[in-house]
């Protein structure tokens, strides 16, 4: 039995994260510049996460993100070109100019566009899930969460309702040490905010380094197995960090440099890096080479999304009622 992935899927799941790492790079220099409108908070340092937990699901499978949505809508298949343009604000963007950064989400590759309230997506995922079980489906949810939203009321609801009916859906914590500038030791007292309050509502949780994407990834493949068996949802807590700060004016002065530095050495790309040289799953010249592929095809999706079409006028209300209803 093979204890680790093969190459066209470690190639694979390399591909993603680097390209979830060069589009956010892409649009926080867009930011500076004063070229791209809105604001972002930016997942750099998480991207295993979002890969190793949603590279095997299905497209028909649903994953519903947070204010940070960037690297699991890419991860979930969205397009880099698409959401491009949506953060320009123009028409053919995901959300037709309508969602900008934290809204991000495409049905058609089962992305949910993204909730920006803390532990606002669980419920949803739970009533997606219970209606996918009612009508007899093997589809999978996945709902991302941070540490913060651990101590909101749809964190405990969801759970509870999840067990009971053993609803098919991977609630992911992505712990990173901070909700905005909080940090979790502060307020819960519990080492695992997430997995250790699993067994209080009868929910298996395993507690795993989110910065190796091969054991998100393995993790992750037991919980869908679990779901699509029937067996009820899984927590999956994920130990990692955000190296930037929670949105792009964080001057981050509620943390040490030196915290910052350790983190910085476990870098997960830098660390899946070494891991494809070393068990000689690709040569340095075959990873420079998907480097530079994407860092092309971001440049080229840049440049479409500045030469896009504008939304237009009469769009405005186009998705906010009901439309041909008799």
């Amino acid at each position: 039995m093979r204890t680790s992935p093969g190459r066209q899927k470690v190639l694979g799941m390399y591909e993603r994260m680097v390209l979830i790492r060069k589009y956010e790079e892409k649009i926080y220099y867009l930011f500076l510049e004063g070229i791209m409108p809105g604001s972002i908070h930016q997942s750099h340092g998480q991207e295993a996460s979002a890969v190793g937990t949603l590279y095997d699901l299905r497209c028909d499978d649903y994953m519903a993100s947070t204010h940070r949505p960037a690297g699991h809508a890419i991860a979930k298949g969205v397009s880099v070109k698409d959401m491009m343009c949506e953060m320009f604000a123009k028409a053919n963007g995901t959300n037709g100019a309508k969602g900008g950064a934290m809204h991000i989400g495409d049905i058609r590759v089962g992305a949910l566009p993204a909730n920006a309230i803390v532990a606002g997506n669980m419920p949803i995922c739970c009533g997606i899930g219970l209606g996918l079980k009612l009508r007899g489906k093997d589809n999978v949810v996945v709902s991302f969460l941070g540490d913060g939203a651990t101590n909101e009321g749809a964190f405990h609801e969801s759970l509870n309702g999840a067990a009971i009916w053993k609803l098919p859906v991977i609630f992911v914590c992505e712990n990173n040490l901070y909700g905005a500038s909080t940090n979790i030791g502060t307020i819960c007292l519990l080492k695992n905010p997430a997995a250790d309050r699993g067994p209080a509502y009868g929910i298996p949780s395993e507690v795993v380094d989110g910065n190796d994407v091969i054991a998100v990834n393995k993790a992750a493949e037991r919980a869908i197995l679990r779901a699509r068996r029937g067996l009820g949802p899984t927590i999956l807590e994920l130990k990692t960090y955000r190296i930037g700060g929670h949105s792009r004016n964080d001057a981050r002065a509620y943390r040490t440099r030196e915290e910052e530095t350790e983190w910085a050495l476990r870098d997960p790309i830098k660390l899946f890096r070494e891991w494809i040289l070393r068990n000689k799953r690709a040569t340095a010249a075959e990873l420079d080479a998907i480097d530079k592929e994407i860092e092309t095809r971001i440049e080229n999706a840049a440049e479409f999304a500045k030469n896009s079409p504008e939304p237009l006028p009469e769009d405005a209300l186009r998705h906010v009622y009901a439309e041909d209803v008799i």
